[in-house]
């Protein structure tokens, strides 16, 4: 199963929740050979190393950094992805337009978290594989209640921005992340 994430410059947010749910998902061998697990970046240049203070924050929840090299996301990147997990709202859009038949298997990371967690153990108790999970919550996303803020399913952008910043948004990826990955894990 092929995960992408995506976000705007492949820097800071994207290549984290691609080095985390490695690190999460690589803990298990059955799992860890199940997944492809990448990033891009809707306005990327290609072959830059990651955000020093975001690399930081990969090395301190798990991740590890030293491989990434951005890299702009075409339409042959987003529709090859079994799943999309998107920094935000737009990002999602941006992937939809490039490959429009993504549109069932693209979220944002918080959103695809936040259905997972609304959901009754019931509704995936049939589900056998990763992809059968994204069509799942795919097809039960409007069963759970949206945000009252919708951008609250949007992971703030870091980029030059305070370390304070670059940890909470590291640590609202990490928990979004833990949910994903033991649902992963659980039909992989």
């Amino acid at each position: 199963m092929r995960v992408l994430f995506v976000c705007s410059g492949n820097i800071c947010r994207s290549p984290l929740g691609e080095q985390l749910l490695r690190s999460m998902l690589g803990a298990d061998p059955v799992s860890a050979d199940a997944f492809v697990i990448e990033s891009a970046g809707t306005i990327a240049q290609d072959d830059m190393a990651m955000d020093a203070t975001a690399a930081a924050q990969s090395t301190r929840l798990g991740g590890d950094p030293s491989a990434h090299r951005s890299r702009y996301l075409t339409e042959s990147i987003a529709a090859g992805a079994d799943l999309v997990l998107t920094a935000e709202r737009a990002h999602r859009a941006d992937v939809v337009r490039l490959a429009p038949r993504a549109a069932k298997r693209a979220f944002t990371v918080k959103q695809f978290a936040r259905v997972l967690d609304g959901l009754e153990p019931s509704d995936l108790a049939d589900v056998r594989s990763p992809q059968e999970l994204v069509e799942r919550v795919a097809r039960l996303r409007g069963t759970v209640p949206p945000p009252a803020d919708p951008a609250d399913d949007d992971v703030d952008d870091p980029y030059r921005r305070s370390e304070a910043t670059h940890v909470r948004v590291a640590d609202e990826l990490d928990r979004a992340l833990r949910t994903i990955a033991d649902a992963l894990r659980a039909v992989a």
